[in-house]
């Protein structure tokens, strides 16, 4: 059996083709039952929320799908991500699911940063206009986002092999076709072919020309430029599917209405469910409640967490929406969960399928080592952070690089890095127990620093003040 293999192909643009891999245990195995089955599974499982459309056309979507089974006819399916940020979120995470179920199942899939539409603005979803961003970070978020997306389907390809063939994964970006364009030329030729009329009837559109900042033409015209992304890549690389949140529904019909207005073909539409805070907010960098899949934004630690925290009344609809595990490993883990809660066995297994698609195997180690230092007070778990790490899981911490003087005690380290006051107030702080160097309490202001207690094999001390105040010195000429 194959799986995919990583090639280059030329700036912004690249793809798997098959390799060779080994076979997974058959009760490890996933479950298609031919690619009808999948959209089926994929419905059940709460990914694939809307069908678009769903009947009336000449070839309907399962049959579609159900001509590709066997590999002899691969379809190819599309979703877009705009650079509005120099990261994708969690919130992005259900499309590119979507889009890796349907490369393991053996179809091709293409993901396109939007370097054109984003300085345009999707309005969907949206109460008012978005921050207009220049060419040159537009550009600059694009390629951040295409290395993450590469990224993320490295992981996949790594780390998650099923034992069968793959499609292909592509990274485009719009840009390359929309530079090309002369604005009169684009309108003469695309323009005629959408309606006045339909274009207003968006529910999108509705709701910002209801609002009191109305609506730009530039968002407007979002659509029509969507919809045209739709026909270059279904004219280019053969796509009948595009892939959205269900806030792009209205923008997948334009897509549809087009192409199928130009060309007489079906082409199809599937949404995938918005994913929302405890309060129902869209998570989002908008929203301002992002969490980020850029490690120099939301640390693996910070990704684990968050999915740890999941309550119970969502963790099983979680593990069947951003993990691969077939759904009867998830009903067993539901079950041992009932029986020992305390455990939270599912909310560890989801965050852990998740932080390791996102930042790979050593990403998952980094997260479990912080969990393991910052909640279970663990040394050898300390001695084997990175300097990166303990910035990360101590973000607000003071950072500093001292020099190991012979005789250095724990008063002298504390006035060193600035963490007490001077005189007998910061002495006091140390005597009644106010201080602890590496998760350990020390009480004598006079103690000499000894390695291996107060300094780390890493050369490094953790030094907490009170209850939520950190330092983190770097010791150096060890």
């Amino acid at each position: 059996m194959v799986a995919p293999m990583l090639r280059c192909i030329a700036r912004g643009r690249w793809f798997f083709t098959p390799g060779p891999i080994g076979v997974l245990p058959l009760g490890l195995r996933e479950a298609h039952s031919g690619a009808q089955g999948l959209l089926a599974m994929q419905k059940a499982r709460g990914l694939f929320k809307e069908f678009f459309p769903e009947t009336g056309t000449k070839i309907e979507l399962p049959e579609l799908f159900d001509r590709g089974t066997a590999g002899k006819f691969p379809q190819t399916i599309y979703c877009g991500f705009d650079p509005t940020a120099d990261s994708l979120h969690v919130g992005h995470l259900l499309a590119l699911l979507g889009l890796f179920h349907f490369q393991r199942a053996g179809h091709n899939v293409i993901a396109l940063v939007g370097g054109a539409t984003a300085r345009l603005g999707d309005p969907s979803g949206r109460t008012k206009e978005r921050e207009m961003l220049d060419a040159e970070r537009v550009e600059k978020n694009a390629r951040a986002l295409r290395q993450g997306l590469e990224a993320l389907a490295t992981h996949h390809q790594q780390l998650f092999t099923n034992g069968r063939a793959w499609g292909s994964f592509t990274v485009l970006d719009n840009s390359a076709w929309y530079q090309e364009q002369h604005l009169v030329d684009f309108l003469a030729a695309v323009g005629g072919h959408f309606r006045m009329g339909t274009l207003l009837s968006r529910l999108s559109v509705q709701a910002r020309l209801k609002s009191p900042e109305g609506m730009s033409l530039a968002e407007f015209l979002y659509q029509v430029l969507q919809a045209y992304d739709f026909y270059y890549l279904f004219q280019r690389y053969g796509c009948r599917v595009q892939l959205g949140g269900s806030d792009q529904l209205g923008n997948i019909v334009s897509g549809y209405e087009f192409i199928n207005k130009l060309t007489g073909e079906d082409v199809f539409g599937i949404t995938v469910p918005l994913i929302t805070s405890t309060t129902g907010a869209k998570l989002g960098k908008s929203a301002g409640n992002a969490v980020w899949l850029n490690r120099d934004k939301t640390s693996p630690f910070e990704l684990y967490q968050f999915f740890v925290r999941q309550q119970d009344d969502s963790v099983q609809r979680y593990l069947k929406l951003f993990t691969f595990l077939p759904l009867p490993e998830i009903d067993h883990i539901m079950q041992l969960h009932v029986r020992e809660p305390e455990k939270r066995g599912p909310q560890k297994r989801l965050a852990a399928e998740v932080t390791k698609l996102v930042h790979g195997q050593e990403g998952l180690d980094s997260a479990k080592r912080c969990t393991q230092a910052l909640y279970h007070s663990s040394i050898d778990a300390l001695e084997g952070m990175s300097d990166q790490e303990l910035k990360e899981l101590f973000r607000e911490a003071s950072f500093s690089e001292l020099v190991l003087d012979p005789g250095t005690s724990v008063l002298d380290t504390c006035r060193k890095a600035n963490a007490i006051p001077d005189g007998p107030r910061g002495y006091r702080m140390i005597t009644e127990g106010g201080v602890s160097i590496n998760h350990r309490q020390v009480t004598n202001p006079e103690s000499v620093l000894v390695l291996g207690q107060h300094i780390l094999k890493n050369g490094l001390s953790l030094l907490k003040i009170g209850k939520r105040n950190f330092y983190i010195i770097k010791w150096l000429q060890l």
